[in-house]
């Protein structure tokens, strides 16, 4: 498969567009450092101020990577759910791996009064918040699983993690109404989510599950487009549904599920960015979309953190709020004006 030339000049737009604002996302904070200094401490070179090399190693440069991940993870975990069930309003958390997240770091948060203290001081630590997030995520992925080897209709699928995310949010309220004001804003704090927390052990760790998930990806696009015509279409090409099906499920849980884990339940990327890709590119072939949608979704998440960081003010504003009051506006712009297009042209 090969692209346009519109398409190749896009890709070239975009990819200078992530360098760039990768660029900016690492100059801006509360100590604003020149783009120059931060290409030179980037290229190993010795910078102005050492205060500036710490900053940069230690706090910037580990969030920028960490955002990409997040954007990368979300977005093509989100292509994913919405051409498998065909509905434009899926996301990478439609299984209910967000809510299993939630539901593992509530028990381990609001529920700590009833471990042991030598327990409870290691799954509050930072690995133990990330072991519980997985833990939660683990068990719905593998409830999923097993309903869906019982299930052939695959909007059933839907319905059961929507049923699944469902209950463990009412497990979660029912901890939350019992609990300290104390525990009550820690969890509001961890379901806000954040990508300025990660060490480069932790980042590594991210990196892999991406990685596998993006792969997994990459081996169902011929299928994906076989998808959009239909279950029954695609299996008289010859498509292995219900591989295809598991291979999907698969690695939208390594994705989701890990980004949760480590960063908590970052909204709005994984429904918004394949939209935006389909409405900038003008089409629906896979091939095109899942490079697309991974380049948007590092852009898009690498601008929210940008304004989050609040540049010049020690303020940083939950990166949930942010990729949620920019996002949804300029979704809907998309659409309206993809419609309004639409009525010209006819």
């Amino acid at each position: 498969m090969s692209f346009t030339k519109k398409q190749n000049l896009l890709f070239i737009l975009l990819l200078v567009a992530m360098v760039f604002l990768f660029l900016v996302n690492i100059s801006l904070g509360s100590v604003s450092i020149p783009l120059k200094e931060v290409v030179n401490g980037l290229l190993s070179q010795e910078m102005s101020k050492k205060s500036w090399e710490i900053i940069l190693w230690n706090f910037r440069f580990p969030k920028a990577i960490t955002a990409i991940l997040v954007g990368v993870g979300l977005s093509m975990s989100g292509l994913l759910m919405q051409t498998l069930f065909r509905n434009p309003l899926a996301g990478p958390y439609v299984l209910g791996l967000s809510s299993g997240a939630s539901l593992g770091v509530a028990f381990i948060i609001l529920g700590t009064g009833f471990l042991p203290t030598y327990i409870s001081s290691f799954f509050l630590s930072n690995y133990g918040l990330i072991l519980a997030s997985s833990l939660g995520s683990l068990l719905v992925f593998m409830a999923v699983l097993l309903v869906s080897k019982k299930l052939k209709d695959t909007m059933a699928i839907l319905i059961v993690g929507l049923m699944f995310g469902s209950f463990t949010s009412a497990i979660v309220s029912v901890l939350s109404y019992f609990t300290t004001a104390e525990k009550l804003q820690k969890f509001t704090f961890w379901s806000m989510g954040s990508i300025s927390n990660l060490s480069w052990d932790e980042i590594s760790l991210l990196s892999v599950f991406v990685i596998i998930g993006i792969g997994i990806s990459f081996m169902v696009i011929k299928p994906l487009n076989a998808l959009l015509l239909g279950e029954k279409y695609a299996q008289s090409i010859g498509i292995n549904y219900k591989k295809t099906r598991f291979l999907i499920i698969i690695a939208t849980s390594i994705l989701a599920g890990s980004i949760t884990a480590f960063a908590g339940p970052i909204a709005f990327i994984g429904l918004a960015v394949p939209h935006m890709a389909k409405l900038l590119f003008q089409t629906s072939n896979h091939f095109v979309l899942f490079w697309s949608t991974l380049l948007l979704g590092a852009i898009v998440m690498l601008c929210c953190d940008t304004i989050a960081q609040v540049p010049g003010n020690d303020l940083t504003l939950p990166i949930n709020a942010i990729t949620s009051v920019i996002g949804a506006p300029v979704v809907i712009w998309l659409l309206v004006r993809k419609k309004f297009l639409l009525k010209v042209e006819f």
